[in-house]
């Protein structure tokens, strides 16, 4: 199988058809998905037969606080390796590019923190660190 690993963003509708796949859902307002991904400091595509069917992203302050984002691989292409190498992609630049010392954070989907564990992630809480939270914003 011949696969592609690309440094660049991935389009709105890929992002939308990637999310609702692994069933997370999207914002509704393509607009502001558009410029989120945008808004990204450093992405990673994973492409088979010209289909995206992974992703990664690295968000934050472009100094030293950074949030790793949206780990994404298609169902059908799981278990191959492909999320293990978005990580380490993103990892190796965020280390290349940004100060020691500087603060990287994700979320870890229910079930799946060994997954970030084999990157040197620790669970929140610990001895240390205070839970890690989420708020979802509403319109009213």
């Amino acid at each position: 199988m011949e696969l592609k690993i690309l440094k660049k963003q991935i389009n709105v509708e890929d992002y939308i058809h990637l999310r609702e796949i692994v069933g997370w859902g999207s914002p509704e307002d393509k607009e502001a998905i558009e410029l989120g991904l945008k808004n990204t400091l450093y992405s990673i595509c994973i492409e088979h037969e010209g289909k995206t069917i992974g992703y990664g992203r690295v968000i934050g302050d472009g100094g030293f606080t950074f949030y790793i984002q949206d780990i994404i691989v298609l169902p059908s292409y799981q278990k191959l390796g492909l999320g293990s190498k978005i990580m380490t992609e993103l990892i190796e630049h965020i280390t290349r590019t940004y100060p020691a010392g500087s603060l990287v954070g994700l979320m870890s989907a229910k079930g799946k923190e060994e997954f970030y564990k084999r990157f040197g992630f620790i669970e929140r809480p610990n001895e240390s660190y205070g839970a890690g939270m989420i708020q979802f914003i509403k319109k009213q």
